[in-house]
């Protein structure tokens, strides 16, 4: 109820038992492409088959939801890449005008 992001790791891939994007997109209000395609563009970068991820992202009422891949190393390749416009996007959801220093926010994913 009260949790501003909620982070999923793991069940974006394209096997059966990978159910995380279904999951969000029943729970979401709005999905939200332009996190999954940042985070496929940075991974293609390395990982060719990245083109298989499924990862996606939404909202449900003032909660903003991302899926990230379930392997460490593209957790952090994946969450680097779309990191500063979660703040933004938190600060649109909540009326309240929540203040985030970015200078303060450690940024090193790797």
């Amino acid at each position: 109820k009260n949790c501003n992001l909620i982070l999923t790791t793991g069940g974006t891939g394209p096997t059966t038992r990978d159910v995380t994007p279904e999951a969000t997109h029943a729970v979401c209000e709005r999905i939200f492409d332009g996190f999954a395609e940042q985070m496929r563009n940075v991974s293609l970068r390395t990982v060719p088959t990245a083109i298989l991820s499924r990862q996606t992202a939404g909202t449900r009422g003032k909660s903003l939801i991302i899926n990230l891949p379930g392997k460490p190393d593209a957790i952090g390749v994946c969450l680097g890449a779309v990191f500063l416009a979660v703040p933004k996007c938190l600060e649109l959801l909540d009326d309240s005008n929540i203040q985030i220093d970015l200078n303060f926010v450690e940024q090193d994913f790797s």
